[in-house]
């Protein structure tokens, strides 16, 4: 394991060593979690948008997409148990 060192203002410290106790760990266990959640966070957020880049170019060829409609009511069904039919992609342009 490396060491990374970090400069944090004194305001800032205090704040996290007081969260950090909140939350019941150390300061450096706080520091260790946010950083893994935010990493965490930005590698989802980049899968997502790789996916919506996918679709979209998947759009602009074929100018079929589902309505919110038939997906609210597809995933209110599944939800509530019922069987449901997977909405029909129709051409919109």
């Amino acid at each position: 394991m490396s060491t990374t060192t970090i400069r944090l203002e004194d305001d800032l410290k205090e704040r996290v060593s007081e969260a950090a106790a909140r939350a019941g760990k150390t300061s450096h266990a706080f520091i260790r979690d946010a950083i893994a959640e935010s990493v965490a966070q930005a590698e989802f957020d980049a899968e997502m948008d790789q996916i919506c880049e996918e679709r979209w170019a998947e759009f602009l060829v074929t100018g079929e997409a589902v309505s919110l409609e038939e997906v609210q009511t597809y995933l209110d069904a599944k939800l509530a148990g019922r069987p449901a039919a997977l909405p029909v992609p129709r051409k919109i342009i």
